[in-house]
């Protein structure tokens, strides 16, 4: 996987209820998607038309049991892809890391305020 894939895929860790989607819809806005995003819980992966005729890809990994199941969705052609792609959830990927992910991490110090910290790996 290139370089410029790998800058394209963001990794979203947090608890539940941190604020992982929150971000995700404004980072969304942000890149051109006017659509209402919503979380992909049970569809797994939302597709989002974004500016520039790119796309924007929303995946909850949250119901993913096994690598298996990972590879079933095809999520490497979609890290592969030139388009935006944000993981909540990518502690369950396993082995499947994409290649220079930016990390995001959120943690909740109390019900109002967040800590955003972000890796280029």
């Amino acid at each position: 996987m290139g370089r410029s894939a790998g800058a394209k895929t963001w990794l979203f860790y947090g608890e539940m209820g941190s604020g992982k989607t929150t971000l995700i819809k404004s980072i969304g806005r942000n890149l051109g998607v006017t659509e209402t995003m919503s979380s992909p819980t049970f569809s797994i992966i939302n597709e989002y038309k974004a500016s520039a005729g790119k796309k924007v890809f929303h995946f909850d990994l949250y119901r993913l049991k096994n690598e298996k199941e990972i590879f079933e969705i095809g999520i490497d052609e979609y890290f592969d892809s030139q388009d935006f792609c944000l993981v909540e959830w990518p502690e369950n990927l396993g082995g499947i890391m994409p290649s220079h992910p930016v990390k995001i991490r959120i943690t909740t110090s109390d019900a109002l305020h967040r800590k955003i910290e972000y890796q280029r790996v």
